[in-house]
């Protein structure tokens, strides 16, 4: 049995409306420096296949570790078996993707114990130091049903830094990343020579951010006009507005944006999109985890609601167009509709234009972690690193503050959209299943917004 027959087979499983195949071979390295010694150094490697059939509006899904002819067969019949339906038992061994044997350099991690070193010596108030270095990559094949053969390969590289700095036994977090999608051996390679691409730049902005909030006063609370600043990062539009644009969550779970395609559902100043397409951007890939090209999708335009980020099952199930969009965490998992590099389109306005306009309200420079109900959009986000503005000027920085709202209403009441697009990598999270996405925004002014404050 060769690529041609799994092919042959997947098309010909008779009472199954559409079949495919995910293989996937993934290696991985690890390395933590944690409180002034090396913590942990581990590498992977995993390998394995499923075959998914699709009978109406139900699905079936058998998965097994390896990736030969041999064990395609068995998934295939396994899957036939959970279907109730018939499947050619036939099969031969033989490696089904020869040309997928992934290799990574070791990642260098040589400046960590000195980065340490200088950081205590420079800073009384850094009492924890947390390094973590990891590089992966991932070769994937889909066969499907409808003929199609697909192939793509992901690379990613992060490294964070986490410190916790106390001064009168305040203490406080300060965090900041580096993640791009290539591998280790050009990670730290900048054309501009920017010190903030470098990992003694990573983490003095990361020590920066703490010791700013050490010496930060309590949050007041109350409704108010809030500007999101371009690096405050994406994850209100990702949480409150992204996930309610995804097929199931429309259909399944009634997101506030069903049945609203063609109606006005933001202010006329915003464009939402989806672009899968982003060159070496963390949610980019050439197709998704079905086979469907990549694609740039258009989520809302100008204030209009235009589509709903698809799989190929919901596609199917609500008669919507395929937009790209079925991805999954791992050959053990089903594919379902999730974002890729979603982003708010960037205005006409300057930052310092959008703040001198701000006569009291509040401002967020950097978003933290948060609670989203995607039925609804009701969010409540914790701001990492927020100020008070007054006449247009920017106030004391504040501890304990919330971003409290729905992502609907925020939507209409946006009041200016900035020109300065900040796009923030991370990891989404959405039914037991994590994958790199991208978040951005340039700057944002939103009218009655709810801040809740440590003075509340």
């Amino acid at each position: 049995m060769g690529l041609n027959d799994i092919r042959e087979t997947i098309a010909g499983i008779e009472g199954a409306d559409y079949a495919d195949l995910y293989a996937a071979k993934k290696v991985s390295h690890n390395v933590r420096y944690d409180d002034g010694r090396m913590d942990t150094l581990s590498s992977s490697r995993s390998e394995g296949l499923g075959v998914r059939l699709i009978m109406g509006d139900n699905s079936v899904y058998a998965h097994t570790g390896g990736t030969k002819f041999s064990d395609a067969a068995g998934a295939i019949s396994k899957a036939a078996d959970m279907a109730n339906i018939a499947a050619p038992k036939r099969g031969r061994d033989g490696e089904m993707m020869p040309d997928a044997e992934l290799s990574l350099p070791s990642l260098d991690v040589s400046f960590m114990g000195e980065l340490d070193r200088r950081l205590r010596s420079e800073c009384e108030y850094l009492k924890q130091a947390s390094f973590s270095f990891s590089t992966s990559k991932k070769a994937v094949l889909i066969v499907r049903g409808d003929g199609a053969v697909s192939r793509d390969e992901h690379v990613y590289t992060a490294f964070r830094v986490s410190l916790v700095l106390e001064k009168d036994g305040a203490v406080e977090t300060g965090f900041e990343a580096r993640s791009l999608t290539c591998g280790a051996e050009v990670f730290w390679d900048s054309p501009d020579g920017k010190e903030s691409d470098t990992p003694e730049g990573v983490a003095r902005a990361a020590l920066e951010r703490g010791l700013r909030l050490l010496d930060a006063v309590p949050c007041p609370a109350g409704r108010m006009m809030v500007l999101l600043d371009g690096a405050a990062g994406g994850a209100m539009i990702h949480e409150a507005c992204g996930h309610g644009l995804e097929a199931d969550i429309v259909y399944k779970d009634y997101s506030a944006f069903r049945g609203k395609i063609g109606q006005q559902v933001a202010c006329p100043k915003v464009t939402i999109v989806d672009d899968a397409t982003l060159p070496g951007r963390w949610g980019s890939y050439a197709c998704d985890d079905e086979g469907t090209p990549a694609a740039r999708n258009v989520l809302v335009e100008n204030g209009v609601l235009k589509r709903y980020m698809t799989d190929i099952l919901s596609s199917k199930m609500w008669d919507l167009p395929r937009t790209g969009n079925g991805r999954r965490q791992s050959y053990a998992d089903l594919p379902i509709p999730r974002m890729s590099n979603t982003f708010v389109v960037p205005g006409e306005s300057g930052f310092d234009e959008l703040l001198s306009g701000l006569k009291s309200g509040f401002l967020v420079r950097k978003m933290g972690g948060g609670e989203v109900n995607p039925t609804s959009g009701d969010f409540v986000f914790q701001v990492t690193e927020g100020y008070m503005v007054r006449d247009g000027k920017i106030g004391p920085i504040v501890k304990g503050a919330t971003l409290e709202g729905s992502g609907p209403e925020a939507l209409r009441n946006i009041e200016a959209v900035g020109r300065d697009l900040k796009l923030d990598p991370g990891t989404c999270g959405k039914s037991g299943q994590g994958v790199p996405v991208t978040d951005g925004q340039p700057s944002i002014l939103i009218k009655n917004l709810t801040i809740g404050g440590s003075d509340a």
